[in-house]
């Protein structure tokens, strides 16, 4: 569980990504979550968008991919959604210390 210095910490290194998947009308599905998988492994930090044309409300598609990608969801803003999971092969981020 990330605490809110955590939080804060991975939303200033999220701010300039770009989004590397959009949930559209295909909705949540298993094959979504494959990717993600595999790009979280690499990455750590993810931002996925969700499409106007989605009927799926941002913050459940959050909760959901955070869930079965057995990642932290650290924020849905808007219809953006931010994960992070650490790397077993490839940390590269550093948290900072509860304290």
């Amino acid at each position: 569980m990330l605490t809110g210095k955590q939080k804060r910490h991975l939303r200033a290194l999220a701010h300039h990504l770009q989004p590397v998947f959009q949930v559209g009308k295909g909705g949540m599905n298993e094959n979504l979550v494959r990717h993600v998988e595999e790009a979280i492994e690499k990455r750590e930090l993810l931002k996925i968008s969700v499409l106007n044309n989605s009927v799926e409300d941002p913050k459940e598609v959050g909760e959901w991919l955070a869930e079965e990608a057995e990642a932290e969801l650290v924020q849905v803003i808007g219809k953006t959604i931010v994960l992070y999971k650490e790397s077993k092969d490839y940390k590269t981020i550093v948290l900072p210390k509860n304290s």
